[in-house]
This record gives C-alpha cells, structure tokens and sequence, in this order.
C-alpha cells in the first residue's frame, strides 16, 4: 500500500528539482521551516491544506495541478491486473459519477459503467 503523503512528498520535490531550487528558498518563500518541508518531502509527515497551499504557492505552481500528479501516481499504484482502475466523469453540471476501466491509460477518462456519487442525478420527465 501506497502513503498518499509518500506520493504528495514525491510529487513536492519533483516540482523544486524541476525549478533547480534548494528547499532553503522554497521554504523560506513558503513561510515554514525547512526541517518541515524535508520532512514532508520524504513523506515522513502529513502537509496541512493550508501548508500545501503556502508551499505550491512558493513554487508558483496550481495546487490542483500537484494533487492531479498525486492522483495519476495514486492510480498507477492502484492498477492491478484483472481489477478495473476506478474512474470519475460527470452525470451532469453538479454531479459526479464513478466508473471503471481496464486501461490504466485512461483511469481519468470518463468511459466505463458510471455510478452516481453524491447527490442524486437529475430525471427527466421523458424517462
């Protein structure tokens, strides 16, 4: 199994090694200690929302962008053979539906059986 921080950490430094940055500046610019984001970068400890939006922030990168990269390495770890990879789509403007594949390449496509998740999906009168 998979630590979603290992993963977050993995994702942290790879953004900083991509910007040729030490994680002095990344932490200074982040406002936290640089012990702490080390720490967070080997996944030894658990980033706070608001930490992981000051950090992103530092590194002038979108947080949905790092969780997007977090998710695609979660789904790569999660694919095992013979088990369809979970999928997300969309029902309709404010739902969401879960589906499955068996191609990891398309784990984030919205094809596959769709279930609703949330809220109930909207039924026309036709139906």
């Amino acid at each position: 199994m998979i630590l979603l921080r290992r993963l977050l950490g993995e994702v942290l430094r790879g953004q900083r090694l991509r910007q040729d940055r030490t994680l002095r500046e990344v932490s200074s610019a982040a406002r936290v200690s640089l012990g702490y984001l080390s720490e967070v970068e080997r996944g030894r400890k658990e980033a706070s929302s608001e930490l992981l939006a000051s950090i992103c922030d530092a590194l002038g990168v979108p947080l949905s962008a790092v969780l997007r990269e977090v998710s695609d390495g979660l789904a790569r770890t999660e694919g095992v053979p013979g088990r369809p990879l979970p999928v997300l789509g969309r029902l309709g403007a404010d739902h969401l539906a879960i589906g499955t594949t068996d191609d990891p390449a398309d784990a984030l496509a919205p094809t596959g059986r769709r279930e609703a998740v949330g809220a109930p999906a909207r039924v026309s009168a036709a139906a």
